[in-house]
Protein backbone atom coordinates (compact mmCIF):
# COMPACT_ATOMS: atom_id res chain seq x y z
CA UNK A 1 0.00 0.00 0.00
CA UNK A 2 2.94 2.44 1.02
CA UNK A 3 4.88 1.77 -2.63
CA UNK A 4 1.73 2.26 -4.16
CA UNK A 5 0.71 5.44 -2.83
CA UNK A 6 4.59 6.49 -3.18
CA UNK A 7 4.22 5.64 -7.24
CA UNK A 8 0.73 7.63 -7.05
CA UNK A 9 2.59 10.41 -5.81
CA UNK A 10 5.77 10.16 -8.53
CA UNK A 11 3.27 9.54 -11.21
CA UNK A 12 1.29 12.72 -10.26
CA UNK A 13 4.21 14.94 -10.25
CA UNK A 14 5.57 13.18 -13.54
CA UNK A 15 2.44 14.07 -15.10
CA UNK A 16 2.48 17.83 -14.20
CA UNK A 17 6.27 18.26 -15.48
CA UNK A 18 5.39 16.16 -18.73
CA UNK A 19 2.26 18.54 -19.44
CA UNK A 20 4.81 21.49 -18.49
CA UNK A 21 7.38 20.62 -21.27
CA UNK A 22 5.71 19.34 -24.03
CA UNK A 23 2.88 21.25 -25.47
CA UNK A 24 1.31 18.45 -27.10
CA UNK A 25 -0.01 16.81 -23.08
CA UNK A 26 -3.18 18.72 -22.31
CA UNK A 27 -4.71 18.14 -18.63
CA UNK A 28 -7.74 19.47 -17.80
CA UNK A 29 -9.05 19.24 -14.10
CA UNK A 30 -6.86 20.75 -12.08
CA UNK A 31 -5.38 18.22 -8.89
CA UNK A 32 -7.77 15.81 -8.87
CA UNK A 33 -6.93 14.63 -12.56
CA UNK A 34 -3.40 14.60 -11.57
CA UNK A 35 -3.58 12.28 -8.79
CA UNK A 36 -6.58 10.44 -10.51
CA UNK A 37 -4.36 10.36 -13.46
CA UNK A 38 -1.48 9.59 -10.67
CA UNK A 39 -3.66 6.75 -9.43
CA UNK A 40 -4.47 4.83 -12.73
CA UNK A 41 -0.84 5.10 -14.34
CA UNK A 42 0.63 3.48 -11.45
CA UNK A 43 -2.03 0.35 -11.86
CA UNK A 44 -1.39 0.50 -15.39
CA UNK A 45 2.31 0.21 -14.91
CA UNK A 46 2.12 -2.25 -12.03
CA UNK A 47 -0.49 -4.77 -13.81
CA UNK A 48 -0.93 -3.84 -17.69
CA UNK A 49 2.57 -3.17 -18.46
CA UNK A 50 4.24 -6.74 -17.51
CA UNK A 51 1.50 -8.40 -19.72
CA UNK A 52 2.66 -6.32 -22.55
CA UNK A 53 6.27 -6.79 -21.88
CA UNK A 54 6.22 -10.36 -22.19
CA UNK A 55 3.62 -10.57 -25.18
CA UNK A 56 6.37 -8.22 -26.30
CA UNK A 57 10.03 -10.00 -25.66
CA UNK A 58 10.52 -11.40 -29.34
CA UNK A 59 10.09 -7.94 -30.44
CA UNK A 60 12.12 -5.99 -28.04
CA UNK A 61 14.98 -8.94 -28.91
CA UNK A 62 14.67 -7.80 -32.30
CA UNK A 63 14.45 -4.35 -31.88
CA UNK A 64 17.45 -4.44 -29.15
CA UNK A 65 14.83 -2.98 -26.39
CA UNK A 66 12.95 -0.30 -28.83
CA UNK A 67 10.29 -1.50 -28.56
CA UNK A 68 9.65 -0.42 -25.04
CA UNK A 69 8.88 2.70 -26.43
CA UNK A 70 5.91 1.45 -28.08
CA UNK A 71 4.45 -0.62 -25.24
CA UNK A 72 5.19 2.63 -22.68
CA UNK A 73 2.69 4.66 -25.71
CA UNK A 74 0.47 1.89 -25.40
CA UNK A 75 0.02 2.39 -21.35
CA UNK A 76 -0.22 5.92 -21.98
CA UNK A 77 -2.80 5.30 -24.54
CA UNK A 78 -4.57 3.64 -21.96
CA UNK A 79 -4.28 6.39 -19.31
CA UNK A 80 -5.88 8.93 -21.79
CA UNK A 81 -9.01 6.14 -22.52
CA UNK A 82 -9.40 5.87 -18.79
CA UNK A 83 -8.91 9.57 -17.69
CA UNK A 84 -10.64 11.41 -20.52
CA UNK A 85 -9.03 14.72 -18.92
CA UNK A 86 -5.95 14.18 -20.30
CA UNK A 87 -5.18 14.78 -24.02
CA UNK A 88 -2.22 14.24 -26.39
CA UNK A 89 -2.17 16.05 -29.49
CA UNK A 90 0.11 16.19 -32.49
CA UNK A 91 3.18 18.97 -31.88
CA UNK A 92 5.36 21.14 -33.18
CA UNK A 93 8.94 20.90 -31.71
CA UNK A 94 10.47 24.16 -32.73
CA UNK A 95 14.32 23.14 -32.33
CA UNK A 96 17.26 24.93 -30.89
CA UNK A 97 21.15 25.90 -31.75
CA UNK A 98 23.89 25.99 -29.51
CA UNK A 99 27.72 25.91 -29.46
CA UNK A 100 27.28 24.97 -33.43
CA UNK A 101 24.78 22.29 -32.33
CA UNK A 102 21.36 22.46 -34.38
CA UNK A 103 18.42 20.46 -33.30
CA UNK A 104 16.15 21.16 -36.55
CA UNK A 105 12.06 21.48 -36.78
CA UNK A 106 10.33 18.68 -35.44
CA UNK A 107 6.69 17.84 -36.66
CA UNK A 108 5.37 14.54 -34.55
CA UNK A 109 1.82 13.33 -35.70
CA UNK A 110 -0.32 11.60 -33.09
CA UNK A 111 1.59 8.36 -33.57
CA UNK A 112 4.87 10.13 -32.74
CA UNK A 113 3.86 12.34 -30.04
CA UNK A 114 2.84 9.57 -27.87
CA UNK A 115 5.78 7.64 -28.45
CA UNK A 116 7.88 10.65 -27.71
CA UNK A 117 5.30 11.49 -24.69
CA UNK A 118 6.14 8.31 -23.47
CA UNK A 119 9.57 8.14 -23.65
CA UNK A 120 9.94 11.50 -21.93
CA UNK A 121 7.26 10.24 -18.98
CA UNK A 122 9.85 7.29 -18.07
CA UNK A 123 12.79 9.41 -17.88
CA UNK A 124 10.83 12.04 -15.52
CA UNK A 125 9.67 8.96 -13.72
CA UNK A 126 13.17 7.32 -13.49
CA UNK A 127 14.69 10.61 -12.51
CA UNK A 128 11.92 11.35 -9.26
CA UNK A 129 12.61 7.78 -8.42
CA UNK A 130 16.58 8.21 -8.23
CA UNK A 131 15.95 11.25 -6.28
CA UNK A 132 14.03 9.42 -3.93
CA UNK A 133 16.31 6.29 -3.68
CA UNK A 134 19.56 8.57 -3.21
Amino acid sequence: MKTLLKHTVINSISLVVLAQILPGVVINGGVKTYIVAGFVLSLLLLFIKPILNIFSIPLNMITLGLFSFVTNSIILYILTVLVTDIKINRFTYEGFTYAGFVVPVMHFNTLFAFIVTAAVLSLIIAFFDWVIKN
